[in-house]
């Protein structure tokens, strides 16, 4: 009988072909100088980003407020023009929802929802959040969370298939389960944080080059995490967050604010 090619070695190819993947997808960050993965082109990500958010505009009512819209347009364009997007297609808009929410796809769209205004309270306020956003764009966070999930359902395929294929075949299932719960906790989400943290930091930067006091992030990320206290909060554990905490965010960004005030847009 023919035996399998993992057996017979094969799955060292596919391991070798994940491994030749990782290093061609590899990808600079801007301000930051971190290598991430990713697979995906810009071309890729900015075509999936436009079409997500051509379907919000259909889906989501969008604000009639003037000067939410206004003002949203003001901040985003200042943002807009120090950061380092190419061929993006910038588009604000301002989304009737109570979520405390806002997003940047990638090509620069841009959405803001109305739950997040009284948060941001002031100009500063919504540039903090908008420099955050516009950083995950720039970043390319969509695209590598994207190319992390893949990589890490690969190597569980992979790796089920060889203990699949040895005498300890019967503890595959067992090992998948294990496997997926263990690369949540121990990667994907720990990932997904530092995502978060490299935003803040970029983003503290570019609120600063397009003219705005970066010590504002603080003050508005205390009003945010007041407001989900009052809200409820997240009670799940620090290691099951996809976000840091409120309270380590605001250190990171206290630290950050001399590199930010550096950077920062000179009258």
């Amino acid at each position: 009988m023919k035996r399998s090619c993992v057996r017979q070695g094969g799955w060292r190819w596919v391991v070798w072909g994940l491994a030749a993947t990782l290093l061609a997808g590899c990808y600079t960050v801007p301000e930051t100088g971190r290598r991430s993965f990713n697979f995906m082109s810009e071309s890729e990500e900015m075509q999936l980003g436009f079409s997500e958010f051509d379907k919000m505009k259909k889906e989501v009512p969008i604000s009639k407020n003037a000067a939410a819209n206004a003002l949203v347009k003001k901040v985003g364009e200042r943002i807009a023009a120090v950061a380092p997007l190419p061929n993006a297609q910038w588009e604000f808009v301002v989304f009737e929802s109570k979520e405390a929410n806002a997003f940047c796809l990638p090509g620069g769209k841009v959405g803001i929802y109305t739950g997040i205004l009284p948060i941001t309270k002031d100009e500063a306020g919504l540039a903090t959040v908008m420099g955050h956003e516009v950083a995950h764009a720039v970043a390319r966070h969509g695209g590598e969370r994207m190319s992390m999930a893949m990589g890490i359902q690969k190597v569980g395929e992979v790796s089920t298939a060889v203990l699949g294929s040895t005498k300890y075949g019967s503890w595959a299932p067992v090992f998948g389960q294990v496997y997926g719960v263990g690369s949540q906790v121990g990667v994907a989400l720990p990932h997904s944080r530092r995502n978060e943290s490299e935003a803040d930091r970029m983003g503290l930067k570019y609120m600063a080059m397009a003219g705005y006091d970066p010590e504002a992030a603080v003050g508005f990320w205390t009003r945010f995490s007041e407001y989900n206290r009052s809200a409820g909060g997240d009670g799940s554990p620090w290691f099951l967050r996809t976000h840091p905490l409120d309270e380590a965010r605001i250190q990171q960004i206290q630290q950050w604010l001399p590199e930010a005030r550096a950077a920062m847009k000179k009258p």
